[in-house]
């Protein structure tokens, strides 16, 4: 468990948006391609849309000029009835019919219009085809990108040393490898859409203003700069809270977590009360920095729209004295409103997006600051192999620390022989189980040695020593998935027979048959629906069946009542056979026939030898035995 302090908390450095971004625009790259034919989509939807309006300006004008020709006199042609108002002083009628195609007496040309609109409609359906091929091969990009970048974190997972899950919350962790690519995943599926369309809108917009009338263009753009400053302000103080919030979830999840895995002990002890209340801090956190990201952040939309009302306003009414002064016709003044929104829409997106992206970036550094993590030490660029062990385990002068400033084990040496059983321990925090995690390298040793057939491991690959190993530990861990499954799993090449042959031999083979769908009952995460000793029994069998030269039991036997236990100490005593075991023991009964007991205190050994003579020396080992079948031994003393 992680302590309250440091829970869920992400590597401490500011967020770098631009390097973020371009790295995070990296994970596209293997789709080259397909982002060229999002742009080519785009491209081709985009043009389609921003012809559209002018294309209905134009079916405008014929309803409009089919409108105002019907209502003049026939006979007299359209320039004779222009001279005819500007004699009569109406200046303003006259430059407006000038400006106009109608035909006096000649009422709407429904073909042309139909024609027109049948052509918008051809345009729209085209542009929705290209706007949804768009869509689709944006998909597949997003999804390509999120598949690599999960393999990638789920490999780094197993390449980090144990090291980094002590110092991370598991919530943390999970909260980046989940939540945190989820939300990435949300960003660019709207983001490169969104950012390639945007971009394209507006400079085909503009273009099209500029051919209608350069003077609305003008007003028009004046919003850009007031738009982008707006943006520039409040994507500065997001960025910031968007950190705040990922990290704060990340804590959130990480108290969650830990309380959820440890909730039969809360209730055991009634703390549920002080969990809601060390809960609450937590949640007020989140809550705070969540609300703060989405306040400043939603800022920009509606000031968006505020400026592009204003940006409205003012296209209507010097539109409108164009119309009333024959420089523009209606139709041309309704497409120029169609563009300034389309003009303003994508500058209200591109401003939202800025802030989606902030969120974006600041999951993606935490994900990236776990690609980053230091990882284990590598294996030898020519590693040795051990065609057969035959488990003689060696520490010379061993010595290691978790931290510089606390050495735990210190010049520490003894040996084991092929075949030996040895027993280590010790009161708790002596370095019983550091010796084991040192044997099967989950650290790596400060100074000194350690050997396995006179082989240092460390010029062993990582896996070939943990291949030589079977390890069972004290807290049981079983999958998701049948009995038979969770048995298999430390050889997965075994047949049914040879499960069943491990099963009988450890005594798993009685109860699982008591189930109604026996080794193919399946088991819930962690194997929540067995028995603590029957998860414990399962885990022994794995060992068994994965017959490994080296042998660690870690408490093996802590979790099963006493007849069990006896029985479970005669299989081990035939699974010992031809194998080096190592038995770190609590109850100090179970290791008496040990063939070497190391008594280890403050990480070193102070005693070394069988029961029978340690008890004769009446050291260290003897108060620690004596301390279990007389009075309670004191914590100090108190083994693990």
């Amino acid at each position: 468990m992680s302590t309250p302090g440091g829970r869920g908390a992400p590597a401490a450095k500011p967020v770098n948006f631009r390097s973020s971004a371009a790295r995070l625009l990296k994970l596209l790259s293997p789709d080259t391609w397909r982002v060229a034919v999002v742009t080519a989509c785009a491209v081709v939807s985009v043009a389609l849309a921003v012809t559209a309006p002018k294309v209905l300006g134009d079916a405008t004008n014929v309803i409009f000029d089919g409108v105002i020709g019907a209502s003049l006199a026939p006979g007299v042609s359209k320039d004779q009835q222009v001279e005819a108002l500007r004699a009569a002083g109406e200046q303003q009628l006259a430059d407006m019919l000038a400006a106009m195609d109608a035909v006096p007496g000649q009422g709407i040309d429904f073909n042309t219009l139909g024609a027109l609109l049948l052509g918008v409609l051809a345009i729209y359906v085209a542009s929705f085809f290209f706007g949804w091929a768009q869509a689709r091969v944006t998909a597949r990009i997003v999804q390509n990108a999120m598949y690599r970048l999960r393999r990638d974190v789920d490999a780094k997972l197993f390449r980090l040393p144990m090291s980094h899950f002590q110092r991370e919350s598991r919530g943390d962790v999970l909260s980046r490898v989940t939540n945190d690519i989820d939300n990435l995943a949300q960003t660019l599926s709207q983001s490169i859409t969104q950012v390639i369309t945007s971009v394209l809108t507006i400079i085909g917009v503009m273009g099209m203003m500029l051919w209608i009338s350069p003077l609305l263009a003008l007003i028009a753009v004046v919003t850009v700069p007031v738009s982008a400053l707006v943006t520039v302000l409040v994507a500065r103080r997001s960025q910031v809270q968007f950190k705040a919030q990922w990290k704060t979830t990340g804590e959130v999840n990480g108290y969650i977590e830990e309380m959820f895995t440890g909730q039969d002990v809360v209730k055991a002890f009634g703390q549920q009360e002080r969990v809601v209340e060390g809960f609450a801090p937590a949640n007020e956190r989140l809550y705070s920095s969540t609300f703060r990201a989405q306040f400043v952040s939603g800022i920009i939309m509606p000031t968006m729209i505020f400026i592009s009302n204003l940006n409205y306003v003012a296209v209507a009414v010097v539109g409108g004295i164009q119309v009333a002064g024959g420089a523009l016709s209606i139709g041309s003044v309704q497409a120029f409103v169609q563009y300034s929104r389309q003009f303003s829409q994508p500058l209200g997106q591109l401003g939202g997006l800025i802030n989606m992206l902030q969120s974006g970036v600041a999951s993606a550094e935490r994900v990236f600051a776990l690609l980053d993590a230091r990882e284990e030490n590598p294996d030898p660029v020519n590693p040795v192999a051990l065609r057969q062990v035959r488990g003689d385990v060696a520490f010379r002068n061993v010595s290691f620390s978790y931290s510089p400033d606390a050495p735990l084990i210190r010049d520490l040496s003894f040996e084991a022989k092929p075949g030996q059983t040895v027993a280590i321990v010790g009161p708790t925090g002596a370095g019983k189980t550091t010796l084991v995690n040192l044997l099967m390298r989950f650290y790596d040793i400060d100074s000194g040695e350690i050997t396995i057939d006179g082989v240092n491991t460390m010029d062993m690959r990582r896996d070939d020593v943990r291949r030589s190993i079977g390890m069972v530990l004290q807290d049981a861990w079983l999958f998701e998935g049948t009995i038979l499954e969770n048995l298999a799993y430390g050889a997965p090449g075994a047949t049914e027979e040879q499960v069943i042959a491990a099963a009988k031999a450890t005594y798993v083979d009685h109860f699982v048959r008591s189930l109604p769908e026996g080794y193919a009952t399946v088991l819930t995460a962690d194997g929540a629906s067995l028995s603590q000793g029957q998860r414990q029994l399962i885990t022994i069998a794995r060992a068994w069946l994965a017959n490994p030269a080296i042998l660690v039991l870690d408490e093996a036997t802590s979790s099963v009542d006493t007849r069990t236990e006896i029985a479970i100490r005669q299989a081990m005593g035939a699974l010992r056979e031809a194998r080096t075991s190592f038995v770190i023991a609590h109850r100090l009964s179970t290791i008496r026939d040990a063939d070497v007991i190391l008594a280890v205190r403050d990480g070193r050994i102070v005693d070394q030898g069988t029961h029978a003579a340690l008890l004769d020396a009446g050291g260290f080992y003897a108060e620690l035995y004596q301390s279990q079948f007389s009075e309670p031994a004191t914590p100090a003393e108190q083994p693990e």
